[in-house]
């Protein structure tokens, strides 16, 4: 069952990660930042061992993802 908001006319998924360059949410416990630029958006964040990782939306979408921190 996939929870949706709606958004005028449309109906939107609640699970879609934003589009809004440099908006900050957490995944897997993670901060990503979404980069806008020239090319395809992107979600820039850390691996487990401190190294840059790049997700694409569907990653994101995949792995589950919050506007806050889990605890």
């Amino acid at each position: 069952m996939s929870i949706e908001a709606e958004t005028g006319s449309s109906r939107i998924p609640a699970n879609v990660p934003p589009t809004t360059p440099c908006t900050v949410v957490w995944c897997q416990g993670r901060p990503y930042v979404l980069e806008g630029g020239s090319g395809r958006p992107r979600w820039m964040g850390t691996d487990g061992r401190g190294r840059p990782q790049a997700l694409s939306r569907t990653d994101l979408q995949r792995r589950g993802w919050s506007y806050h921190r889990a605890r």
